[in-house]
């Protein structure tokens, strides 16, 4: 049985803990938070009597296997990035692995921290897109590994928010239908400056054509702009969607719905339960980790150095929409990207 800590207290905190009702290897032993009020309400909710407000204490008193770095990419109130000391915290205490909220980065410089500690760490950082654990993704990419589908030929995807909140969700899912292949070049375009100067810097939309180094050609739109699927509502976080077609069918993934087309099986389709499917994916991504650590050949899917991949992708369509030119991937960003984004926006 393994031993989890949490930093970080907040509601996502507890979307995270209340998932542990589906996880068998491991359990919380010990929660982190500055705020002592909502430190002392979670550990009284999930049953913690081990509680600090000063991380280095905690990982040098309680060594967890497993540390959820669940808060905001940015210290509340000011413009500090906070991902990467947080990460590098962890890593230097040996902390075996490591569950941290997406974004994993929301600009060029924090990203390159993040990339070079990647290099370095022993740390197995994963990063929470939990919607490849969704029980109904897992159905359907399993329909389209069996071929049920055909060859994929083309993946269309989008999701109704800006790029920075949503886009990271979305891309992971491009990658889990296609056995994690990179992408090798984006052709981008971008709008909106009204959130350059929040917490998470983002344009406001964000569309784009990528080629992946399996040769598939993936279509991806960002943004309220982008309009919304009528089944799932009009808010900004109730289109997620991924549209996979192959040469024998499809297979369509959204928020709170699904749909299925195979030679076999005809059309299907029906309505799903976002909250119900979201918490046991937030369980089977916890139950993945362990598994990491349980065997080095169980690489968790939204490990440290896939996610950088797929935000680097994110970073290249923002520069091909400054620069209109198609971006070679991975690419080496440069410093000052959201002051030359204000700038052209």
């Amino acid at each position: 049985m393994y031993k989890s800590a949490f930093l970080g207290c907040g509601g996502r905190a507890r979307a995270h803990a209340s998932a542990y009702r589906f996880v068998k290897g491991g359990k919380i032993g010990a929660i982190c938070d500055m705020n002592e009020e909502l430190l002392n309400k979670f550990g009284d909710d999930f049953d913690v009597s081990s509680r600090y407000t000063d991380l280095d204490e905690m990982l040098e008193k309680e060594k967890p296997d497993l540390l959820h770095i669940v808060t905001a990419p940015v210290l509340r109130g000011t413009n500090q990035r906070i991902r990467y000391p947080l990460m590098k915290q962890a890593s230097d205490h040996g902390v075996p692995a490591a569950i941290v909220e997406k974004p994993i980065a929301v600009e060029s410089e924090d990203w390159k921290q993040i990339a070079g500690l990647a290099e370095e760490t022993k740390t197995k950082f994963i990063v929470n897109t939990q919607l490849n654990f969704h029980p109904k993704n897992l159905e359907l990419k399993q329909d389209v590994a069996d071929g049920k589908i055909g060859e994929i030929k083309f993946i269309d995807a989008s999701a109704r928010s800006t790029p920075v909140d949503q886009a990271p969700h979305v891309l992971q899912l491009v990658s889990s239908y296609i056995d994690n292949s990179r992408p090798v070049r984006v052709l981008g375009q971008i709008a909106g400056r009204e959130q350059l100067d929040s917490a998470q810097p983002s344009p406001m939309h964000a569309a784009g054509q990528a080629i992946y180094e399996n040769g598939l050609h993936v279509s991806l739109a960002f943004g309220t702009g982008m309009g919304t699927l009528a089944s799932e509502g009009g808010g900004t976080v109730t289109h997620k969607r991924v549209f996979v077609v192959g040469t024998k069918g499809f297979v369509h993934w959204r928020f709170s719905s699904w749909e299925r087309s195979t030679h076999e099986g005809g059309y299907e389709g029906g309505p799903l339960s976002y909250g119900e499917q979201d918490i046991q994916a937030q369980g089977n991504l916890t139950e993945a980790a362990f598994d990491w650590l349980d065997d080095e050949k169980n690489e968790h899917p939204t490990h440290l150095k896939q996610s950088l991949a797929e935000f680097n992708l994110l970073l290249g369509i923002y520069y091909s929409g400054i620069t209109n030119q198609i971006i070679d991937l991975p690419f080496d960003p440069p410093d000052g990207l959201m002051a030359s984004l204000k700038e052209h926006l």
